[in-house]
């Protein structure tokens, strides 16, 4: 067998680093997409013109961690919205208002951690901490893992003045 030219042992590791870069940058470009929408979805919710879970597949799985009165996953968008989203929306007089405080995109997954108040139908204050980790395909969220402090929701649902 003869060695290949000089040229062929060049041009395949090139091609190489070359497909290997390509699939790089798509993934990177495809990560900052992913950030931009959270971003985005976070601010417009803030500002009272959507929400986040328009970001959601109508096929997504939503895991709520913890022990909670909406604790379970969910596997659809409806599903989440009607047993989880509704019954804490019924509970306040105003929407819940979130503050991103750190946002991180790596691949197809966003983690963020943000910060939720409202005022509740009796008039107390809610307020709660949540850690969201998202996973996208195709520019929308498939699957969620949410995790936040279920002792305020807990207070919350039951109706208990204040929130921490």
């Amino acid at each position: 067998m003869r060695p290949a030219p000089a040229a062929a042992r060049v041009a395949a590791p090139l091609l190489l680093a070359l497909a290997v870069a390509g699939t790089s940058a798509d993934t990177g470009d495809r990560t900052a997409a992913n950030a931009r929408l959270v971003r985005e979805a976070f601010e417009d919710w803030r500002q009272g013109r959507g929400s986040v879970f328009e970001l959601l597949h109508e096929d997504v799985v939503w895991t709520v961690a913890g022990a909670s009165p909406v604790s379970g996953t969910y596997a659809s968008r409806q599903a989440f919205l009607d047993r989880a989203v509704q019954p804490i929306h019924a509970r306040l007089a105003t929407p819940i208002t979130p503050v991103v405080r750190h946002l991180v995109a790596q691949d197809d997954a966003v983690v963020v951690l943000w910060e939720g108040s409202a005022t509740t139908r009796e008039g107390g204050g809610y307020a709660n901490h949540y850690a969201w980790h998202m996973e996208f395909a195709d520019g929308k969220v498939v699957r969620v893992t949410a995790f936040l402090d279920t002792w305020a929701l807990d207070r919350l649902m039951d109706g208990s003045p204040g929130s921490p």
